[in-house]
C-alpha cells in the first residue's frame, strides 16, 4: 500500500483547513470532529423555518451548506432581517437549554444542510476540555462583535448611514470584483433591504435613488454594485479596517 508523503500530507491539512470557515475556523480539525460528532445533520428547503422566536432554545444550528434568514418582529408590528448566514455560521447561543427561548426566527432563504447539535450533548463536550471551551468562547465573542458593530451603525448615522453600512457588510460577505466595481452576489429587494434597516421600501428606493445619482452604486439585473466605496464609507463613518476587521464588519 502506498504510503502519502509529508507533502502531500501537509497539503491535505491545508485544504482541510481552509475547507473550515465561519464559527468551525476557531477549532483545530480534531476539535471540530468531536463538535461534528454531536451534529445531526437536517436538510431545510427554502422558505421553511428551523425554529421560530419565542420556541424554548434547547438546541443550535450551524449552517453547513445554503443560506438562512435569521429574522426579528417588534411588538407593533415591524420586521427586522437580522442576518443571511451561510456556511459556517452558528445559529443559538450558550444560554440555550437554560430555561430561555429563541430571540429571532430562523427562515431558510436557500435550500439548506444544517448541523443541529443538542446543548446539553455540547455542554459536557466543552466541560471535558477546557481549550476547546475557551475556543468556542472566542467564537461567541466575535458574533457579539459582529451584533454591537451592527447596532452602532444603526443607533447612530440615520437610515442612509444604516443603509450604507448594510450595503458594506454584505459586500464583505458576498462581494466579488467587477470591472465596474464590487457586485453583491447576492439578490435583495428593496423591500428586504429595508427591514435589514427597520425602514419602509419607499424609504429604501430613495436613498438608492440618490446614492446611483451620486454615482455611489449600481444596479443591474437585481445586483447591486458599489462603485465608490470610501464615498458609502463616508455615508456611515465607517473606519475600514483594521479598525473594524471584514469578519466583524459582515452581514
Amino acid at each position: 500500500m502506498a504510503m502519502r508523503q509529508p507533502a502531500a500530507d501537509s497539503a491535505y491539512a491545508a485544504q482541510k483547513e481552509a475547507e473550515r470557515t465561519g464559527y468551525p475556523a476557531f477549532f483545530t480539525e480534531m476539535q471540530w470532529r468531536s463538535v461534528e460528532a454531536l451534529m445531526t445533520e437536517r436538510l431545510a428547503v427554502a422558505g421553511s423555518y428551523l425554529f421560530w422566536e419565542g420556541e424554548q432554545a434547547d438546541k443550535l444550528y450551524i449552517v453547513l451548506s445554503g443560506k438562512v434568514k435569521l429574522r426579528k418582529s417588534t411588538e407593533d408590528g415591524k420586521a427586522f432581517i437580522l442576518s443571511i448566514l451561510q456556511k459556517g455560521d452558528l445559529m443559538g447561543g450558550p444560554e440555550a437549554g437554560r430555561q430561555s427561548a429563541y430571540g429571532c426566527s430562523a427562515e431558510v432563504a436557500q435550500d439548506a444542510r444544517i448541523g443541529v447539535i443538542v446543548w446539553k450533548d455540547l455542554e459536557e463536550l466543552l466541560l471535558s476540555s477546557g481549550e476547546l471551551a475557551v475556543r468556542w468562547m472566542n467564537g461567541m465573542a466575535l458574533q457579539q462583535r459582529i451584533a454591537e458593530s451592527k447596532f452602532r451603525d444603526l443607533l447612530l448615522y440615520g437610515k442612509p448611514g444604516a443603509l450604507a453600512s448594510t450595503l458594506i457588510r454584505l459586500s464583505n460577505s458576498y462581494g466579488r470584483l467587477r470591472p465596474g466595481g464590487l457586485e453583491i452576489g447576492l439578490r435583495l429587494t428593496n423591500a428586504e433591504l429595508a427591514e435589514f434597516i427597520g425602514t419602509t421600501r419607499e424609504s429604501v428606493n430613495r436613498m438608492l435613488a440618490s446614492m446611483k445619482h451620486e454615482g455611489i452604486l449600481s444596479v443591474q439585473g437585481g445586483l447591486i454594485t458599489i462603485v465608490d466605496l470610501p464615498a458609502l464609507r463616508r455615508v456611515c463613518g465607517c473606519p475600514g479596517c483594521p479598525a473594524c476587521p471584514k469578519e466583524v464588519c459582515r452581514i
